[in-house]
């Protein structure tokens, strides 16, 4: 090292500091997903993302056809490399691809126990029976047992926790979080509970109570990635340093206008706009759009990283 260069932390201040997620996702090559959604929602509530690949999906926008993971050990080394160089305030982890690799995942998450761990489980109605039931055996057995807070789907949650469900009425969201409890997991934070035919509500659970809720409206589009987009933010904003409540009601306003402001970037679903906040609302005056361009329209405009 040139001794006359500054060390790296030299001249930090705690504003220059960034609080850190380790996240563990699948690449998602339609960007609607996986390490994608992850590193744009982290970054926009000012996380820094520390992105581990556990694989890549196999699809468009529109559906998945397959998945690729990585070696286990790939994943094992990948995160214990930058473990040891970089502290984090949360550990978030998408979809792992195979049951060896929620293996992997879970004994590191039990060796930094006191890191809160923010799961989000898929839908996986894309993948075959077997596979779908090993990987979910081992995400309950060995990975819900370190988890701080559980994201998913209601259906999904459903049929995954609770597939015995014996009742006429479907289960609410303190229903499945007593399943999840049960399993090891303090509090469980549902989407899509269904509201009647034009409202869904989404809710914060523990088997005793509902400490956040929220009804929305049904969107007319389909979306691709709004689980990954709201586990996401709020691992993010946990890491920042919000408290559970808070983060899960503002996870819950930035997935709103992430969705508010969707497209369409193929022939498939919609997808999230995570960087809605940062879009300009001031149109420019007719005189100014039609002259020639100066030095200052090269300028970047300042702006606050959290959204």
């Amino acid at each position: 090292m040139n001794p006359t260069l500054p060390l790296p932390d030299e001249g930090q201040t705690p504003e220059m500091a960034h609080p850190c997620v380790l996240c563990f996702n699948s690449n998602d090559p339609s960007g609607a997903g996986g390490l994608t959604a992850d590193i744009l929602a982290m970054s926009s509530v000012g996380a820094h993302v520390l992105a581990i690949s556990t694989g890549s999906y196999v699809r468009d926008s529109a559906e998945t056809f397959d998945h690729m993971a990585m070696d286990e050990d790939a994943v094992d080394e990948q995160a214990r490399i930058i473990l040891e160089d970089i502290s984090v305030q949360v550990i978030k982890v998408g979809f792992c691809g195979t049951p060896e690799i929620v293996a992997t995942i879970a004994e590191l998450c039990s060796d930094y126990a006191d890191v809160p761990v923010v799961a989000y489980m898929p839908s996986l109605s894309w993948w075959q029976d077997d596979p779908i039931e090993a990987y979910q055996d081992a995400f309950m057995d060995l990975l819900l047992p370190q988890t701080t807070v559980l994201v998913g789907n209601h259906s999904t949650l459903w049929r995954w926790l609770l597939p015995e469900w014996g009742s006429e009425r479907p289960p609410t969201a303190r229903d499945i979080a007593k399943a999840a409890a049960d399993k090891g997991v303090p509090y469980t934070l549902v989407t899509g509970l269904p509201q009647g035919t034009q409202h869904l509500e989404n809710a914060l659970a523990t088997p005793l109570t509902v400490l956040v809720s929220e009804t929305i409206e049904r969107f007319d589009a389909v979306f691709t990635g709004a689980g990954d987009t709201l586990s996401a933010a709020l691992a993010g904003l946990l890491a920042m340093g919000d408290d559970l409540e808070a983060s899960v009601g503002e996870a819950l306003g930035f997935l709103d206008g992430s969705l508010d402001a969707g497209f369409r970037p193929g022939m498939g679903h919609a997808v999230a706009d995570r960087l809605f906040w940062a879009q300009s609302v001031e149109e420019p005056a007719d005189d100014e759009a039609d002259g020639a361009a100066t030095a200052e329209d090269f300028s970047l405009p300042g702006h606050q990283t959290r959204h």
